[in-house]
């Protein structure tokens, strides 16, 4: 049994008017756990279930946890999730929600991630956040589904943090064959680890990570995300703090969904970036969603 549910697919009136193309959403922020993080990680925890697994272990900064934990759940098997200090008591307290404990070490994911991978035994499966193709080949069912519907498409814009989704759209694509669609991939100043790895010309790792979007958190994009703008046509942007709550602000109100600004930054494209687009007849994008921001925080990031 598949732990995620299929999303709705929207044309997008306002996102189409300001971009100047038609804009269709995968509605992702709309599955249980609130982000398509359930997609991968859903496969993952039913795959070591189904191997035997008595434990799973995670280290996340939100969303990732919420998803292992939900996924845990549904399972009837016990989770632990090791979060960063810079983790907020919103995404702890949903990650707690669903019945996992929750663990605090480390000023960042990586010490978060190092300190999680010390609690696995032989019982015990770790699911990592995003580079694990277990996880890729979970995300991969958001193109599947796009595809089923019969909508066709000539780009893909999506956030990456870690690169989990940029791995999973890429698996999608090329499993569909549609390996010629363009992936144009959004960060936020501050956590642009894959346009930083684009640039050097191999993965390198950020100093810190200082955008708001913690949950495009990860210092270092997976090694899989960066062979991926090796191998197919994937363009960088880099969106800062301020379009992506806005566009999360604007989403709302076009949408009546609120999201978190890892996920804005893809939407950002289209409210704030929209000449990346100007190529493009019919564009898919992914509303990944995310649980751990609220409308009070936004605001107040909008404001200072």
């Amino acid at each position: 049994m598949a732990l995620h549910l299929e999303t709705p697919l929207l044309e997008s009136r306002p996102l189409s008017q300001v971009s100047g193309c038609s804009i269709w959403l995968k509605m992702d922020a709309l599955q249980p756990p609130g982000s398509f993080k359930i997609r991968g990680i859903g496969a993952a925890c039913e795959h070591h279930a189904r191997s035997g697994k008595r434990r799973f272990v995670s280290s996340s900064g939100g969303n990732a946890g919420i998803a292992v934990a939900y996924a845990g759940r549904r399972l009837s098997i016990p989770v632990s999730v090791f979060v960063p200090e810079t983790t907020t008591e919103r995404a702890k307290s949903l990650i707690r929600q669903e019945g996992a404990e929750v663990f605090v070490h480390g000023a960042s994911w990586q010490e978060a991630n190092e300190h999680a991978l010390q609690a696995v035994d032989a019982g015990t499966a770790f699911i990592h956040p995003f580079d694990d193709p277990l996880v890729w080949t979970g995300h991969a069912t958001l193109i599947d589904e796009v595809v089923r519907a019969g909508v066709p498409f000539d780009a893909v814009v999506l956030s990456v943090g870690g690169g989990g989704l940029l791995a999973g759209i890429s698996e999608g694509l090329d499993r569909n064959g549609l390996q010629h669609v363009p992936i144009i991939a959004a960060e936020t100043e501050g956590a642009a680890s894959l346009a930083a790895a684009v640039k050097a010309g191999k993965p390198v790792e950020l100093p810190a990570i200082t955008s708001i979007a913690t949950s495009l958190g990860a210092r270092k994009v997976a090694e899989r995300a960066f062979e991926i703008t090796r191998n197919r046509p994937v363009d960088c942007v880099v969106v800062n703090d301020r379009a992506a709550v806005d566009a999360c602000m604007r989403f709302l109100d076009d949408h009546r969904v609120l999201v978190e600004p890892a996920c804005s930054a893809a939407l950002a494209v289209a409210y704030a970036h929209a000449d990346q687009l100007a190529r493009f007849e019919r564009v898919l994008m992914i509303a990944c969603g995310g649980a751990t921001a609220t409308l009070t925080q936004l605001q107040a990031w909008q404001t200072s």
